[in-house]
């Protein structure tokens, strides 16, 4: 059984993260990183990829005939081609909510530093303009308060349900825009146009899909106050980055705050790179330690349940299809015995962490 793994360098900074304890399921091939073409020519004899960003384009998919199972260490999909995987009865597994409080964290820490103009003030005092100055503070950067502005959140996933619940602890007013409306719930459901026309921080938490590509465009932005501030943590193609640029060279719209954009690492030609009061992240919301050991340990969970016939968070069948493996392929085997348990080396509770 040969495993790959792909994207290590994403996954573990200095070696904090320990793969060994997926050797036990088999052969295991580190990379730190392949393009398409890499994929082909180093696992063409994989069973099992175990990916963060790879690119699985169908002509990867058709060009691994042993796969079996790909394991995702992200909650997104977007870099899979699910229907090629499909035909060939591949599984295909996500690792949902791994992530949920670092990234409502870091979604609030753009609020809070869009709210305060925390980073010109750092780069103002760094540049040597407290030392100049007559008093003892000045005021060149606008600040407000949160308590009583407008959050509007657009997802109401785990993670745009933490911002929410956090938002409203300081003292906002939170409106909701989802696909799926569910009773019981303690904020204000809106229309998308009434979402973005009111909001004094609207921060986007819905999956990439055909649906949500371009939500943010020259007719949402259009809506939007020009004191408002936007802020991005899911998926950078949920913007249209030149009508944002746009946007904000025009001074229709007060800043942007966004950990993600459109295709990454960043292109020195993307239109946000230098757009005014334009603040970006390098994707590192999801990157705590504690963050990403709890992210291979439900990738190791899933899959071991791969091998023991019953794979969960499987993204590439409908609700109420079951998942059949080809009779063609050759049955899998659960290690008889696990010489490392993944819940006691990767223990949220184990204080060596």
């Amino acid at each position: 059984m040969v495993i790959c793994l792909i994207g290590t360098n994403t996954i573990s900074f200095s070696d904090d993260v320990d793969f060994s304890t997926l050797k036990q399921y088999g052969e295991l091939r580190l990379y730190p990183g392949l393009s398409a073409e890499e994929t082909i020519a180093n696992c063409r004899d994989a069973d099992i990829l175990l990916v963060n960003k790879t690119d699985l384009c169908a002509k990867v998919i058709e060009s691994l005939p042993r796969l079996k199972y790909i394991g995702l260490y992200s909650t997104g999909y977007n870099n899979v081609d699910l229907e090629a995987c499909k035909k060939r009865n591949i599984v295909v597994c996500n690792t949902p909510d791994y992530s949920t409080d670092a990234v409502a964290q870091h979604a609030i820490a753009l609020l809070l530093a869009g709210a305060g103009s925390l980073v010109d003030y750092v780069s103002s005092v760094a540049r040597g303009d407290w030392e100049k100055c007559s008093g003892f503070s000045y005021y060149d950067y606008p600040m407000v308060e949160v308590k009583g502005k407008t959050l509007g959140i657009f997802g109401l996933g785990n993670i745009g349900k933490r911002v929410a619940e956090i938002g409203a602890a300081l003292g906002m007013e939170i409106l909701v825009c989802t696909r799926t409306r569910r009773s019981g719930c303690p904020w204000n459901y809106v229309t998308k146009e009434e979402l973005f026309a009111r909001a004094d921080f609207l921060s986007l938490h819905c999956p990439q899909n055909a649906e949500t590509t371009g939500l943010v465009n020259a007719e949402t932005l259009a809506l939007m106050k020009p004191s408002a501030i936007l802020i991005n943590t899911a998926r950078g193609g949920l913007i249209d980055e030149q009508a944002l640029a746009d946007a904000l060279n025009g001074g229709r719209l007060a800043g942007a705050f966004l950990d993600v954009v459109s295709e990454e690492p960043v292109r020195s030609d993307n239109p946000l790179l230098h757009a005014k009061n334009c603040r970006l992240t390098p994707h590192i919301a999801w990157q705590p330690r504690e963050t990403r050991l709890r992210l291979h340990r439900r990738v190791e969970e899933h899959l071991a349940a791969f091998f023991r016939g019953t794979p969960y968070d499987v993204v590439n069948v409908s609700r109420g299809e079951t998942f059949a493996r080809k009779q063609s392929a050759r049955p899998l085997k659960t290690p008889e015995k696990r010489e490392t348990g993944v819940h006691t080396e990767f223990s949220e509770n184990n204080p060596s962490l």
